[in-house]
């Protein structure tokens, strides 16, 4: 609104002029009345000085009319009003002048795009965050006014769905909240791309980045994988055999990400670390004997060193497998037996047995006869034993004149590789005259024979109603260099000292 001012007065009038106006741009003022005529009218105006505006006066048929002319760009962000005086003074003398107040608003234009604090935010933010957690709020200015200055935030165009999946931006408020499911074994490092935007026309868009980084919570289990070599080892193992290869890992990283693993029970097994990090191999680190512990649990622990920490545990079953590492072993060994001669032919005369601790083919047993040298070479002639079952029968009948006493040597085999084989006999050093009461070594003594023998001697008649006595021999073995007592006979029971050369005793 313009207002008419009269010489000696003072008026006070308002532009507004949007500060995208160009240079040179002229704006009317109202001009000043003045009832002289001729020179003693308005003549001239003057403007206060300023960097920014200049008057032009335009002559008319009966006013001089004028103009103020824009002479730089305005910028409202640094001075959004201006104030000029604007005086006119007539051509009399004394002269006369009357002044305008100018007041100039500078309208706003969308000339100054949004800034955001930062260029780039970096947070930290723990994982398995609930949903609604606040992550960051985002600050933008813009140094416009109205909707010019009114900022919206949204993600940048190219932003990953998974990015928008996790988090959420308030457009208006500029804060950033959990979403979805922040897992550091998942995702480390969050990256989000952000835009700033007002609301002037055409719109000036600013961009920022959001670094979230996510924390490791000690949320996960160790993992054990088990690769067995052979889940059945043999006993004959020797110590550090590898059985398995034991790896273990734990998704958490740093100290929650480390793991120690160890056996818990007591077995001859053991874990060695690997060159490899969270690498074991599980080996032997004792003896095995299959025939005491058959079977194994183990019990393998891993804990990660998170605080507090987690663990898991693994069972292993080992299976000893057998070696023919046993030989047979009779039940009785020596055997002394007594025969009734003129028996029949086939009949058994006695069964031996020899068992054997290990499995399957190394305890099937089979029996076989010794076939000797010198004077009982001709046994197996008579005499014969099966060889699955030990029963021992005779080819033919006995003679007692013939034959009084033999010794023979059954022998129990093994089925495995190699066969074991162990021996019984009928008396191991000992034979005995029937008729003469001669007690005579058959072999040598050895350092494994005992050193004290007890034989215990049968003497009877051939008396329709036979009669018979007992008598005790102790044999007591000596070095050839010891003194020892010889006696021709004894009765009832007594001792006899002998060389461990071949020789006899008599009772």
């Amino acid at each position: 609104t313009w207002c008419q001012c009269h010489l000696n007065s003072c008026c006070v009038q308002q532009l507004e002029i949007a500060e995208h106006t160009p240079p040179g741009t002229r704006f009317q003022i109202h001009a000043a009345r003045d009832p002289d005529i001729g020179p003693q009218s308005v003549q001239l105006y003057k403007l206060n000085p300023n960097d920014l505006f200049d008057t032009e006066i335009r002559d008319s048929e009966e006013d001089k009319i004028p103009f103020l002319v824009l002479k730089r760009p305005l910028d409202r962000e640094q001075k959004s009003e201006h104030h000029l005086v604007l005086m006119a003074l007539d051509g009399g003398s004394p002269s006369k002048s009357g002044s305008l107040n100018l007041t100039i608003t500078v309208l706003d234009a969308n000339d100054n795009r949004p800034v955001f604090s930062r260029d780039i935010y970096t947070v930290s933010l723990d994982e398995n965050s609930p949903i609604g957690t606040l992550v960051i709020q985002l600050n933008a200015t813009d140094l416009d006014e109205g909707l010019n200055s009114e900022i919206e935030y949204t993600f940048g165009k190219t932003q990953k769905k998974k990015v928008q999946d996790t988090f959420e931006l308030d457009s208006l408020t500029g804060e950033i909240r959990v979403k979805g499911k922040v897992d550091f074994e998942e995702i480390e490092i969050y990256r989000l791309d952000l835009q700033a935007s007002d609301k002037g026309h055409p719109p000036w868009t600013a961009e920022s980045r959001v670094v979230i980084k996510i924390k490791d919570l000690n949320d996960n289990q160790p993992e054990i994988e088990v690769t067995s070599l052979s889940k059945v080892v043999p006993e004959d193992s020797k110590p550090g055999t590898v059985i398995s290869l034991i790896s273990v890992m734990d998704k958490d990283s740093g100290l929650n990400g480390k793991v120690i693993c160890k056996i818990l029970d007591d077995v001859p097994f053991d874990l060695t670390p690997s060159i490899e990090e969270n690498m074991y191999s599980l080996v032997t680190k004792g003896h095995l004997d299959r025939e005491s512990v058959s079977h194994y649990d183990i019990t393998i622990t891993a804990n990660d060193c998170g605080d507090p920490s987690l663990s898991i545990v693994k069972s292993l079953s080992i299976e000893v497998s057998d070696v023919n590492d046993n030989r047979p072993v009779f039940s009785q060994n020596p055997v002394e037996l007594y025969l009734v001669e003129n028996n029949y032919p086939g009949e058994s005369i006695i069964s031996v047995s020899a068992a054997d601790s290990d499995l399957n083919e190394n305890a099937a047993i089979a029996y076989h006869i010794v076939r000797s040298s010198g004077v009982h070479r001709e046994v197996t002639s008579f005499l014969n034993v099966n060889s699955e079952y030990g029963r021992i029968t005779a080819l033919k009948g006995f003679d007692f004149e013939t034959q009084k006493t033999f010794q023979f040597q059954v022998v129990a085999t093994d089925s495995g590789t190699p066969s074991l084989s162990s021996e019984v006999t009928d008396h191991s050093l000992f034979g005995l005259d029937r008729y003469t009461g001669q007690i005579r070594t058959l072999r040598s003594f050895t350092e494994t024979d005992e050193a004290e023998h007890k034989l215990v001697i049968l003497v009877k008649d051939n008396g329709n109603v036979s009669l018979s006595a007992t008598a005790t021999v102790i044999v007591k073995v000596v070095e050839a260099t010891q003194p020892y007592l010889r006696s021709p006979c004894l009765s009832g029971s007594g001792s006899f000292l002998s060389q461990t050369n071949s020789g006899h005793l008599c009772l």
